[in-house]
């Protein structure tokens, strides 16, 4: 993303065809790729959108983000991409043109940059789905961009998009409001000398764990990812070689690095949205990642490939095994925990379901994944609100704050 110099441009609105009968569409700024090791999901996440989007209510004006940051319009069409024919990617076309922000004109401020290096508007900006996961999209920074320039968008604010991406902060405000999470602790690994992949450090990371009582197994997991980047599964007891490796794993990834208690539980997620500022949140039926490959002996654990590229690792059952009373105890959790970190528009809370019916929260989305295969749409669909209807309903409701 660059900002407009001071030279003289010339700024041409590009604008909406319309009928003389027909109302002016709703256009929507949608946002997608970024610098986070989850760009390619966003990519798809992003193609789930604009296949739900209403085309009647709807306008969209596409804006991707290379991996490097850079911000482009007219590059590959998100509805080409597909999780089923792989990865993709936002990259600059011949034809793509660099957008430059206009932070002072707000909803007006979106411009591209032609090879002339003259600026044409991009027109008025009604609405942002910022369809981004993880780091620079995920954690309150765009979001903080969007509230300064005073343009709407769809999905949690500032703090609760910021405090959701860090693990270590979403289980500060769960506990806090009384709401268990799993034991663990938190290690700043700048304290201590990557430059052996912290090989020297494993005594000291075990006596740690240790001290904190953490039970075997254990999962090592960055801070601040997602799509279950950089977690490792620690399953041999005092083996400082393999604790050491799984913090550098993490550490590739952010800094601040978490060691989790592993909890021998079910993984029940539930989306849980919040459209308008008026409206009580909702939760949906909740879901269970099932992990199939378990039963030939293969002791996995949710990982980025049993998630998007392994269709035969897992599926998810919606509603659950579970008691209707134990479902409803995790619906009110899932509300519970959202309204905790101040939650605004769209999430996914995952929990954990014990065999004595404990139910803990492992951690929150603000913007869940919504491929094909992710259960966010899947889960409001079983609920009763098929995904074309939600886009509309969050995009409807953050026009009406």
């Amino acid at each position: 993303m660059s900002t407009p110099t001071t030279t003289s441009t010339t700024e041409t609105p590009e604008t909406t065809e319309t009928t003389a009968d027909a109302t002016p569409r709703t256009r929507v700024a949608v946002i997608y790729g970024g610098k986070a090791d989850e760009h390619s999901i966003s990519c798809i996440t992003a193609a789930t959108f604009l296949r739900a989007m209403d085309a009647s209510k709807f306008e969209p004006v596409l804006i991707g983000i290379t991996k490097d940051g850079a911000w482009i319009t007219d590059g590959d069409d998100p509805l080409m991409w597909d999780l089923a024919h792989g990865l993709p990617h936002v990259e600059r076309t011949a034809d793509a043109r660099d957008v430059v922000l206009n932070i002072g004109a707000g909803a007006d401020g979106f411009l591209a940059r032609n090879a002339d290096g003259s600026l044409t508007s991009l027109g008025h900006i009604d609405i942002v789905l910022p369809a981004l996961h993880g780091p620079y999209g995920e954690d309150g920074t765009i979001q903080g961009l969007f509230e300064m320039m005073g343009v709407p968008y769809v999905g949690c604010g500032v703090l609760a998009s910021a405090a959701c991406m860090d693990k270590h902060y979403t289980k500060v405000l769960l506990a806090a409001a009384g709401i268990p999470v799993s034991p663990g602790i938190t290690i700043d690994t700048r304290r201590f000398d990557a430059a052996d992949h912290f090989a020297a450090d494993g005594e000291r990371f075990l006596a740690l764990v240790d001290e904190a009582g953490l039970a075997y197994p254990l999962f090592v997991k960055p801070s601040r990812a997602g799509s279950s980047f950089g977690v490792t599964k620690v399953e041999r007891i005092n083996d400082p070689e393999a604790l050491a490796a799984a913090v550098y794993e993490a550490s590739l990834h952010d800094w601040r690095v978490l060691i989790e208690q592993g909890i021998d539980a079910r993984e029940i997620e539930c989306g849980v949205i919040r459209p308008k500022p008026t409206d009580s949140p909702r939760a949906s039926l909740p879901g269970e990642v099932v992990l199939d490959k378990r039963e030939s002996g293969d002791d996995q654990f949710y990982d980025f490939d049993s998630k998007y590229m392994d269709a035969q690792a897992s599926h998810t059952e919606i509603p659950p095994k579970l008691s209707d009373d134990l479902i409803e105890r995790v619906r009110d959790t899932a509300v519970h925990a959202f309204h905790a970190v101040d939650g605004m528009g769209l999430s996914r809370v995952d929990t954990f379901v014990t065999a004595d019916g404990d139910v803990l929260v492992n951690e929150i989305n603000t913007l869940p994944g919504c491929t094909s295969i992710s259960l966010f749409p899947k889960a409001w669909e079983a609920t009763g609100i098929p995904f074309p209807d939600m886009v509309t309903l969050l995009i409807e409701g953050a026009l009406s704050e």
